[in-house]
This record gives C-alpha cells, structure tokens and sequence, in this order.
C-alpha cells in the first residue's frame, strides 16, 4: 500500500473515531434520543452555518461518488456514502480516496 494510501485510511479511522467520541459523549449526558441532538446543531447560527456547509459537502461527494463510480464501475466505493451521512464528511471523503486510489 503506498504511503498516499495509508494517509487516506488512517484519515478515515480518524474521522470515524475521533468526532464519534464527542457524540457518544454527547449521548451519554443528554440521553440516547436523536432528536435533541439535531435541536443542539441548530441552536445558534455558528452551528447552522456548520450543519449546513457539512450538509452541502456530503451532498457534493455523494454525488461525485455516484459519477465516479458510473464511469469507473468501482463498486466498493458505495460504501462511502453511508460512511458520510451515518459518520461524517470527515470519514466519507477519506474513505472515499483510499477505495478510489487502490489499484484496479
């Protein structure tokens, strides 16, 4: 595995551990009901701003996912979408790069 490769994973990993400690976190101290923790991201409009730039980018590699992989064919990559909107932009996109960049 090239050493651009393993950047991509370890970002990944990252990116789904990392912020998913703050959630359950989260989950933990308010409870595990879903719907206060989408009242918390819109309380004030610094973190509106940020659902929805996050919002708009998971939007945008989804749909550059669903071209690449209409050309490409590379299947696998799929699974990049549900990492984004279950996880995170910060482990999709990644997780996205790794599966585009092994070879064919």
């Amino acid at each position: 595995m090239s050493a651009l490769r393993f950047l991509y994973l370890a970002l990944a990993i990252w990116g789904a551990v990392h912020p998913m400690w703050y959630f359950v976190a989260w989950f933990q101290a308010e409870g595990w009901a879903l719907g206060p923790m989408i009242d918390a991201w819109y309380v004030n409009d610094a973190t509106s701003g940020l659902v929805w730039d996050l919002t708009i980018a998971a939007i945008a590699l989804t749909l550059w996912i669903l071209a690449e992989v209409w050309v490409r064919r590379n299947w696998l990559s799929l699974i990049a979408i549900p990492a984004t909107f279950c996880i995170g932009v910060s482990c999709g996109l990644p997780l996205y790069l790794f599966l585009r960049t092994r070879p064919l």
